[in-house]
């Protein structure tokens, strides 16, 4: 061996699949409380992010008259995503997740509000700006789960993960329910009713904002990182690439699962997005009113979140990279029964749109392990946020060329399309394979 790594940390062992789990750290007791307040706050935030989803759509093709264009705000706010996912990551590594997540539903709170003032008054750039801003619920939503893992034993990440995504269940699930009596809420004060399901979207992120600002303490980052500096030799692993990533306070160098999760959760955002998006379009369009689309994506939100302990329990149990391909299979599926499906068939639309939220957690559980699992402290919250930013754009994206696919094609096309996207996520984790495999002869 070379005289420079002689001096390397030893890799703590690895776990592959099928083989005995190794015996898991003790994790500190500041984390039950660190999770009960997360799901406390995701429980109220999702139910934000799903009711905006629900009638974005459906609010913008009012609007601007134009079902090509339908896609747009989902486009807007997930670009809006974007570009607070790299704010709050940034601030979260600067001061700890509280003032970073705090932050960020605040400002989503603002957006909806935007979006509101903007259908009271026509004005459709303001509600371009607005939905802009709301994406920063969106992003702040999923970058919670990040703090979750922060203080979770490497072989548990999973699972901590996967306990602060499906807190968002309940209010994901019971967000799109209120789309009618808070659409006649707003009727009643003279607000369009399509603009009522984003009255209860601010107040959602509102609440979210002043649980996490008073209850997240201690603030897991921050914890961590003071762990981390007061250990004499505080090695990180990479399950996903199977190689020792760097000690988490004496390097900055991200180890090598970065590209690879990232890869998984930007093609599931992707497909997800688009598919999702135009869902209540395409219901519309062969006479269902808003509440059975309300339904459907219930049942998409439900599926997007509830099944995260078992996700979460499969990607400590399977590795990493058994989960990632699982999810590209599965919106496989998704894709080719919504493409299928007849249009009149609410039962059809919800089992597809059901598998598309299943796929999409499968690639967001797995995904993130690989990330947290990668990156050393003192760059974990920015690289997560860099991650995201990438995650969301490619969700703007889906939710832009929705609309103008749906327009040129049809839905099944759309579908179609996304599903055969998703399936680029097996032959991924085949080269992730063959890399982690590399690294382990070449550090044996």
């Amino acid at each position: 061996m070379s005289g420079s790594r002689a001096h390397e940390p030893a890799p703590e062992p690895t776990r592959e699949a099928g083989r005995a789990p190794a015996p898991e750290e003790a994790e500190p007791p500041e984390q039950r409380r660190i999770l009960r307040v997360l799901v406390l706050a995701q429980v109220l935030s999702g139910a934000g992010l799903a009711a905006g989803i629900t009638v974005g759509a459906l609010l913008a093709e009012d609007m601007l008259g134009a079902t090509g264009l339908a896609g747009l705000p989902a486009a807007l706010f997930t670009i809006g995503s974007a570009a607070t996912a790299a704010g709050v990551g940034r601030l979260s590594q600067r001061f700890g997740r509280r003032p970073g997540l705090t932050t960020g539903y605040a400002i989503g709170a603002a957006g909806s509000a935007g979006v509101v003032l903007a259908a009271v008054t026509g004005s459709v750039p303001l509600l371009f700006a607005a939905l802009f801003v709301y994406g920063a619920g969106t992003a702040t939503n999923l970058q919670a789960r990040y703090a979750g893992a922060d203080l979770a034993a490497p072989a548990r990440r999973g699972r901590a993960v996967s306990t602060v995504l499906v807190a968002t269940t309940l209010g994901g699930v019971l967000g799109p329910t209120l789309v009618s009596p808070s659409g006649w809420f707003a009727a009643a004060w003279g607000i369009p009713p399509l603009a009522g399901p984003f009255l209860l979207s601010g107040a959602a992120y509102l609440l979210a904002a002043l649980v996490l600002g008073i209850l997240l303490r201690p603030d897991p980052l921050r914890v961590a990182r003071d762990r981390a500096a007061a250990a004499p030799v505080p090695a990180l692993t990479d399950p996903t690439a199977e190689t020792p990533a760097p000690t988490a306070a004496r390097t900055r160098r991200p180890g090598p699962g970065v590209a690879l999760g990232a890869s998984v959760m930007v093609l599931t955002q992707l497909v997800m997005a688009a598919v999702m998006t135009m869902t209540p379009v395409h219901m519309a369009a062969h006479g269902h009113g808003v509440g059975a689309a309300g339904a459907v994506i219930a049942v998409h939100v439900a599926a997007m979140y509830l099944p995260s302990p078992a996700s979460g329990w499969l990607v400590d149990r399977y590795g990493r990279l058994v989960v990632a391909a699982l999810a590209g299979i599965t919106l496989l599926a998704a894709g080719l029964l919504a493409a299928t499906a007849p249009g009149d068939s609410v039962v059809v639309l919800a089992v597809a749109l059901a598998l598309l939220g299943l796929g999409w957690n499968l690639g967001l559980v797995s995904g993130t392990a690989i990330i947290t699992d990668a990156v050393p402290l003192d760059r974990r919250a920015t690289t997560q946020g860099t991650v995201d930013v990438g995650v969301a754009a490619a969700g703007a994206g889906g939710g832009l060329a929705s609309g103008a696919v749906v327009a040129a094609t049809g839905f099944p096309a759309l579908a179609l399309a996304g599903g055969i996207v998703a399936l680029a996520i097996v032959p991924i984790v085949a080269v992730g394979s063959r890399t982690r495999r590399r690294a382990i002869a070449e550090t044996a």
